[in-house]
């Protein structure tokens, strides 16, 4: 078991996450929001899984960027993520991209951030062949 210990501190006016290049502000209109930041999480950790499968898949690819779109569940009080959309945009040769497409089936499973989600929030990847 590998234990991993953050400290938030209270800033001037909102939480952040100290950091040696700038602390980060938890607070959307100062930065970005802790939910926002998980979806970002889910994205980040998502496309480093895929870049990995299509690597160990010897897929020659050139990663240019992750879109995330979110929907939260409006029906409960505290309006928890009900799901996560990522449009991985990645250049790949024709020959390869059917094999690149299926690689996506893999991310999930492999992506710890995405494992530690509550299973009611869906995530669905998608790529974009540019």
């Amino acid at each position: 078991m590998t234990i991993e210990t953050f400290t938030l501190i209270q800033g001037k006016e909102k939480i952040e996450l100290p950091h040696e290049t700038g602390n980060w502000v938890l607070a959307r209109e100062q930065g970005y929001s802790p939910v926002q930041m998980l979806v970002c999480a889910v994205a980040a950790c998502g496309g480093y899984v895929y870049q990995s499968v299509l690597e160990n898949s010897h897929i020659p690819y050139q990663f240019e960027k992750i879109e995330a779109d979110y929907t939260r569940d409006t029906t409960r009080r505290a309006e928890p993520i009900q799901s996560i959309q990522l449009r991985f945009y990645v250049k790949v040769e024709a020959e390869f991209q059917e094999k690149a497409h299926r690689c996506l089936k893999l991310v999930s499973p492999n992506c710890p951030v995405i494992q530690s989600l509550d299973p009611a929030i869906e995530v669905e990847e998608t790529v974009e062949f540019i």
